[in-house]
């Protein structure tokens, strides 16, 4: 078992732990995600059908619209969420999903970005992570499993 840990900038606060969902891709949350399933649904991406809900999601920033935080709210609604979000940089409309999914539904998402080292590269799906955005750290808590990568 290896660990690692990784400062990190909170962007909204909180703390989770769970296994990890990583894509090297931008995510659009506006037609790249399905809200009613929590399923990355754009075919260019490296985490084609797989889904964000329940896991901590790595990926290196959001693209697309001015509906990332609606889009974000409805996956929030729906309970398909992440557990938390760790990205390269945080759209500021993205943040306001989060934001707005803890008052509008009591639902608490931890996003962290600037990490100390590219988060895409570090991190690998299927590791375990605990975020903790309120003191600005990531630990990455890694098994070496047979047959996973």
């Amino acid at each position: 078992m290896e660990e690692i840990v990784l400062k990190c900038h909170k962007v909204a606060g909180g703390k989770a732990s769970g296994k990890a969902l990583v894509t090297a891709h931008p995510v659009s949350f506006w037609g790249g995600i399905d809200p009613k399933t929590g399923s990355i649904i754009d075919k260019k991406s490296d985490a084609y059908r797989k889904s964000i809900s329940g896991k901590i999601f790595v990926f290196p920033f959001s693209r697309g619209s001015s509906t990332s935080s609606a889009v974000f709210l409805e996956i929030a609604r729906l309970k398909k969420a992440p557990l938390a979000m760790v990205n390269i940089e945080t759209e500021p409309l993205l943040a306001v999903g989060a934001i707005l999914s803890e008052k509008l539904y009591g639902m608490r998402i931890p996003i962290v970005d600037h990490v100390e080292r590219n988060p895409c590269e570090v991190i690998r799906n299927h590791d375990f992570l605990e975020v903790d955005a309120d003191n600005s750290a990531i630990t990455v808590i890694r098994k070496e499993l047979k047959g996973v990568q």
